[in-house]
């Protein structure tokens, strides 16, 4: 069995101290897959300007967007057409949208995020799948984005679960009459136990995968002591969407994709038995998202 600890090995092995190498990612997918961005990536700048954002993350060469929340509400403090057609000019498409599944609560003990002024950010009420789904899905819907994603929601205890299986099963449900594919998305807790089973699993068993597929964070997975591959062999088909960051080999994110010991290679070379259809980079919140895609870009774009 592959373990956190011999998969992250692996992976350093296979970049050999070199994570800038020239052949690194060479041919692993076909020469038309286009790159997407999770704009979450720029959640501290963004709403300053959002055109203005849109167009440098187009100029870097991205073609496909993936959304989140905003602090100004909405798409961006757009409805979800306008938010589109703002897109559409830049050259980009609107492929994905993030939600949160319950409403919104810091961890206990932990610090509202700051802006870049040092200042707790303040983040108008934001829409959930538990109180919102059916006005979540409309509004992706005629935005034209074909997938919703769930981006987290509650896991700490088993009552949680239970609970969230039942928000992401009618998610699905309405997802699927709209026209859309709805999928999870995981961080590293959906791996940890909660009386004796993976949350992760659960999700996987108990929402079927004709109402709701995943979006398998590749860096979180890898964190929580998975190895992709695995997964995709054990569900195959099940992952059309990707998140992909890079970790140091203590599990620190790093500000790139390409500058860490994530093995993309072996990764990518099994994107068909995952059914991905769509990869979105994304890092939380770097201290220079543009740097940052631009260097993810120039290393993705030796496989893609």
């Amino acid at each position: 069995m592959t373990t956190r600890r011999s998969f992250l090995q692996k992976s350093a092995l296979a970049i050999g101290g070199l994570a800038l190498s020239q052949d690194l990612f060479a041919n692993f997918l076909p020469a038309t897959r286009p790159m997407g961005l999770q704009l979450f990536t720029f959640f501290n700048e963004i709403d300053n300007d959002v055109p203005g954002t849109i167009q440098k993350i187009a100029s870097v060469g991205f073609t496909e967007i993936e959304s989140a929340f905003s602090k100004k509400g909405g798409f961006y403090g757009m409805k979800s057409k306008e938010f589109a057609a703002l897109l559409k000019d830049k050259g980009l498409t609107w492929k994905s949208h993030h939600v949160f599944g319950a409403p919104f609560k810091l961890p206990a003990g932990a610090k509202p995020p700051t802006g870049p002024d040092g200042k707790p950010i303040v983040i108008p009420p934001m829409k959930n799948l538990k109180e919102n789904a059916q006005e979540m899905v409309d509004a992706v819907a005629e935005g034209g984005a074909p997938y919703l994603v769930c981006a987290n929601i509650p896991i700490t205890t088993m009552d949680d679960i239970k609970s969230s299986v039942e928000i992401l099963n009618k998610a699905g449900e309405l997802a699927k009459k709209a026209g859309l594919t709805f999928a999870y998305h995981n961080h590293d807790a959906e791996f940890r136990p909660v009386e004796g089973q993976l949350p992760y699993d659960i999700f996987l068993k108990q929402v079927d995968s004709s109402l709701m597929k995943m979006e398998l964070d590749l860096a979180w997975a890898i964190k929580g002591g998975k190895d992709p591959v695995q997964l995709f062999n054990e569900n195959p088909g099940r992952f059309p969407l990707w998140h992909v960051k890079d970790l140091s080999a203590d599990y620190q994110k790093v500000e790139s994709v390409g500058n860490g010991v994530i093995d993309f290679k072996t990764i990518f070379a099994n994107a068909s038995k995952s059914g991905m259809k769509h990869f979105f980079v994304e890092h939380d919140m770097p201290a220079n998202p543009l740097e940052s895609i631009t260097t993810s870009f120039a290393n993705l774009k030796k496989i893609v």
